[in-house]
């Protein structure tokens, strides 16, 4: 249950919202709820929320995406599900991004085949470009050269 503070926010619920995502991107439940605890009242975080929205800095696909990037080589695909339901984005934006990577993965290991690599940056740099000219977003090609190498340079535990 959010707590309603006795005190009147000083800065409007925009100007809040927009300190918040400057530091981290969220998601439209996550925003909802911490506006929500800082005394805002509902129709001034729903103005917010949706003005946010409107200028494309409130955006759950993208924080999908962006939460698989960064999770996606220590957590499985029941993990980043679970994680992004908590954070309150929907089924379908998750799964979305969980796919992208996967494809993402896919295509380096094929592109890469029985090549060898010195390093993550070599990878990334033969393969990467290939992916980005293909469609794929920079930080999700990132992501999949890193899943791969981490693959291939420790064999024994895979």
């Amino acid at each position: 249950m959010p707590r309603k503070s006795s005190k009147k926010p000083l800065a409007g619920a925009l100007d809040t919202g927009l300190r918040l995502l400057a530091r981290r991107s969220h998601s439209r439940f996550e925003l909802r709820r911490k506006l929500g605890r800082r005394g805002y009242e509902e129709a001034e975080v729903d103005a917010a929320v949706a003005r946010l929205v409107e200028l494309r800095y409130l955006d759950d696909r993208s924080f999908a995406e962006g939460h698989v990037r960064r999770r996606s080589a220590t957590r499985g695909p029941l993990a980043l599900s679970a994680e992004l339901a908590a954070r309150g984005v929907d089924r379908e934006s998750a799964d979305r991004a969980e796919v992208q990577v996967g494809a993402a993965t896919r295509v380096v290991e094929r592109l890469a085949g029985r090549k060898s690599f010195a390093g993550y940056r070599e990878l990334l740099d033969s393969v990467g470009s290939k992916l980005v000219r293909r469609g794929f977003a920079p930080g999700v090609v990132r992501a999949a050269c890193r899943a791969v190498w981490e693959r291939t340079a420790n064999p024994a535990e895979a």
